[in-house]
C-alpha cells in the first residue's frame, strides 16, 4: 500500500526547475534514503511530503489516515523549557495541554484551580492515553522528562527531537541529517533503534555506513530528476557510474551531430531549399534540445596552500593530565605525534575531545607532565560550528580577507576563481553569508582553510552537511596531504578512509591509542569480560596460570554444502540479473503511471529479491569459511 504518493510534480525557487516532472511512492514499512548533491532538492522533497510546502504542478497523494513526522536539521524556533514540554510538543494543542498539566503537577505550590481547568481540557480530547505515550517514548529514548532542554548537548538535543517526532506515531518518518552532531556511540544506538521501529522511514544522510544498515531502496535527485535503485550501496555506485558514462557518451554523439549539422547549414543558400526544410527544422529542435539540457553539477577541486614542513616531531605528551575547570577529562596521557601522521580522535560528546586537542596546540596547560610542540609548526583550523567565518562579511571577504589572491598548490589564484573550484557562482561568493546552506558553509570554510599556508590541520567534524562526492574528494585530499592531521569525526567510514591511528576517550581519564581507523579501533579495543556470580566464582590458586584453550578445529564442508557453494556464483549472479531488469523498469519514466498494485508488487519483488540476495552473500561467507 503507498502511503505518499507523488505524481508529476514540478517544484522551483527560482531558475531550472529543482524538481522536474518527478514520481515516486512510499511504500510500508520501506526505509528510503534520499541522496544527491547539496542543494539538489533532498528538503524541498520532504517538505513536499509533509505539507509544508505545495508543489508549482502535480500532486502529492497521502493515503487517509496516515501520519507523517519530520525530523528537521536544525532546532525548531520555540523548542525550550523542559525536555517533557518539548517533546510534547509533537502532539500540537494537546501537547501543550499535557505540557502545562506536567508542570503544574511539579510545581512548588499546588493550583488547584489552573490544574483543574487543564484537566479538564485534556478529558475532553480524551488526551491522557496520549500522555502516556510521551511517558513511553521518553523512557524508550532513555530521556529525563524533567532535564531543561536549553542545557542539553547538540547529541541529546537530536534525541528530544526524534521523541518529539515519535510521540506522535507517525506511519511515516523523515529524517533530515539525523547523525549530525552526534557521537558514535549515539549514531550507533539511533541504527538499532531505526532498524527495529514499525514504520516507513524517508532520511537524508552523508553517513554512508548508516546509509548502507538501514536503506532498503536509494532515491536519488540528480538534476531535477529522481532515480531509485535497490538499497545496496556498492550495487548503487556502480551502476550510477554506469549510467553517467552512458549518458556522457549520448552526449558526446548528440554534440558531434549538432556539430555536423550548423557546419552544413552554413553553406550557404543550398541549405534552405525546400527539399531540406525539414532537416532545417531538425536543426532548430537540437538546438533548443542542447539548451535545455542540464550538465550534471560540478566537482569541487580541491588543493591545499603548502606551508614549510614542521620539524619531524610535531607533538609530544608525557604523563599529561588536563583538566576542564574542576573536572580532570585526561589523566596521565603519553603519546609522540610524528609528521605525516593523521590521527583520529573518538569519543562521546563531552568526553574532552576538545579538551585534549587544544592541550596538543599548546592552548591549555596541562596540570600535570608536559606537552611540548616541534619546531616551525603552522596551524589550520576547522572548527565545526564554523565561528572562523565572519557573519557580517560574504564568502568573497572570508577567504580573502582583503587580498585579491591566493597561494594555494604552488599556483596564484584569482580569490574569485578560486571560489569557484568550490561551486561558488560570483552571485554565491558575493552573497551575504546568512543566505548560504550548511553546505556551502561547510565549503566555504574548507577554501577557507587550505588557503592557509599549513603543515597541521586541525579537523573538528568536517563532514557535517557535505554531500558524498565531496567527501570522497576531501578524503582522497587528506589521504595524499603531506603534514600532519588531527581529525575529529563520528564519520566511521571517513575515520577509516583517512587516519593511520586514532585516540580513542575511554573514560575515567584514559585514553587509548590504536593503530588505524574506527574499524581497527573495533578489532582492536578490549572487550569487557563478563564476571560471573559470586557464587560461582571459584577460589583458583594464584600460582596455576589457565591452560591455553584449545584451537577449534576447521570443519570440513559435507558433499551436500560443496555442491551448494559450486552453485551459489550462478545462482547470485541470476539474481543480480534479475535486479538489473527490476531497477531498470523502476528508471523508466512510464512506470509510476502503472496500477497502484503493479508498483507495490514491483516494490514487493524487489525487496524480496534483496533480501534473498543478502542471505546468499551471507551463505557463500559461511560455506567459505566454516567454523
Amino acid at each position: 500500500m503507498s502511503l505518499i504518493s507523488l505524481l508529476d510534480v514540478d517544484y522551483s525557487i527560482g531558475g531550472p526547475l529543482l524538481l522536474d516532472g518527478v514520481s515516486m511512492t512510499v511504500e510500508a514499512n520501506e526505509r528510503i534514503a534520499l541522496i544527491g548533491r547539496n542543494g539538489a532538492g533532498k528538503s524541498t522533497l520532504m517538505r513536499l511530503m509533509v505539507g509544508e510546502l505545495k508543489p508549482d504542478d502535480g500532486e502529492v497523494r497521502v493515503a487517509g489516515g496516515v501520519r507523517i513526522a519530520r525530523l528537521e536539521q536544525e532546532v525548531p524556533a520555540g523548542a525550550e523549557g523542559s525536555v517533557f514540554d518539548v517533546v510534547a510538543g509533537g502532539l500540537g494543542e494537546l501537547g501543550a495541554w499535557l505540557a502545562e498539566f506536567h508542570r503544574l503537577s511539579h510545581a512548588a505550590e499546588f493550583d488547584a484551580e489552573a490544574m483543574s481547568a487543564v484537566q479538564a481540557k485534556i478529558e475532553g480530547a480524551q488526551g491522557w492515553t496520549a500522555d502516556q505515550r510521551v511517558a513511553e517514548t521518553l523512557e524508550r529514548l532513555g530521556l529525563d522528562g524533567d532535564a531543561v532542554f536549553g542545557r542539553l548537548s547538540g547529541g541529546m538535543k537530536r534525541r528530544v527531537l526524534l521523541a518529539r517526532a515519535l510521540v506522535s506515531a507517525p506511519d511515516v518518518l523523515l529524517l533530515d541529517e539525523p547523525t549530525n552532531h552526534l557521537d558514535i556511540e549515539a549514531i550507533d544506538w539511533l541504527e538499532g533503534f531505526l532498524k527495529s521501529w514499525q514504520g516507513s522511514l524517508v532520511f537524508i544522510t552523508h553517513d554512508r555506513r548508516f546509509l548502507r544498515a538501514l536503506a532498503t531502496r536509494i532515491v536519488e535527485i540528480d538534476r531535477g530528476s529522481l532515480t531509485s535503485w535497490p538499497g545496496d550501496w556498492a550495487n548503487y555506485e556502480r551502476r550510477r557510474e554506469e549510467r553517467l558514462n552512458a549518458e556522457a557518451q549520448e552526449n558526446a554523439r548528440f554534440d558531434k551531430l549538432l556539430a555536423q549539422e550548423e557546419v552544413w547549414i552554413r553553406q550557404g543558400i543550398k541549405a534552405r531549399r525546400t527539399r531540406d526544410e525539414g532537416r532545417v527544422r531538425r536543426l532548430e529542435a537540437m538546438r533548443v534540445e542542447r539548451r535545455q539540457r542540464r550538465e550534471q553539477t560540478g566537482n569541487v577541486r580541491m588543493d591545499l596552500a603548502q606551508a614549510e614542513s614542521s620539524g619531524r616531531k610535531v607533538i609530544e605528551a608525557k604523563d599529561a593530565t588536563l583538566a576542564y575547570g574542576d573536572r580532570v577529562l585526561v589523566r596521565d596521557f603519553s603519546t609522540r605525534i610524528m609528521r605525516g601522521d593523521r590521527i583520529g580522535l573518538i569519543g562521546p560528546n563531552g568526553s574532552g575531545k576538545t579538551t585534549l586537542l587544544k592541550g596538543l596546540l599548546g592552548e591549555l596547560a596541562p596540570v600535570s607532565g608536559e606537552i611540548l610542540q616541534g619546531s616551525n609548526l603552522q596551524v589550520a583550523y576547522f572548527d565545526q560550528y564554523r565561528a572562523t567565518l565572519r557573519e557580517d562579511w560574504n564568502a568573497l571577504d572570508n577567504v580573502s580577507e582583503g587580498k585579491e589572491f591566493v597561494e594555494v598548490g604552488g599556483r596564484r589564484k584569482h580569490v574569485l576563481g578560486y571560489l569557484q573550484d568550490f561551486l561558488f557562482t560570483p552571485e554565491r561568493a558575493r552573497a551575504p553569508i546568512t543566505r548560504l546552506s550548511g553546505g556551502e558553509r561547510n565549503r566555504l570554510l574548507l577554501a577557507k582553510l587550505f588557503a592557509q599556508p599549513a603543515n597541521l590541520l586541525v579537523m573538528d567534524e568536517p563532514t557535517n552537511d557535505l554531500d558524498v562526492e565531496t567527501l570522497e574528494l576531501l578524503e582522497e585530499l587528506l589521504g595524499e596531504y603531506a603534514g600532519t592531521l588531527l581529525l575529529v569525526s563520528h564519520d566511521r567510514d571517513f575515520l577509516d578512509n583517512v587516519v593511520t591511528s586514532t585516540l580513542v576517550m575511554e573514560g575515567g581519564g584514559r585514553v587509548g591509542e590504536y593503530v588505524g581507523g574506527y574499524s581497527d579501533w573495533q578489532r582492536q579495543r578490549p572487550q569487557p569480560a563478563p564476571a560471573p556470580a559470586a557464587a560461582e566464582r571459584p577460589a583458583a590458586p594464584k600460582a596455576t596460570p589457565a591452560p591455553a584453550a584449545p584451537r577449534p578445529a576447521v570443519r570440513r564442508l559435507s558433499y551436500k554444502e560443496t555442491q551448494e557453494l559450486e552453485k551459489l556464483p550462478a545462482r547470485i549472479e541470476a539474481m543480480e540479473a534479475r535486479m538489473a531488469t527490476l531497477t531498470a523498469e523502476m528508471n523508466e519514466p512510464a512506470f509510476y503511471q502503472r496500477e497502484a498494485a503493479a508498483i507495490t508488487a514491483h516494490a514487493a519483488e524487489v525487496a524480496a529479491l534483496q533480501a534473498d540476495l543478502d542471505a546468499a552473500y551471507a551463505r557463500w561467507e559461511a560455506l567459505e569459511n566454516p567454523q
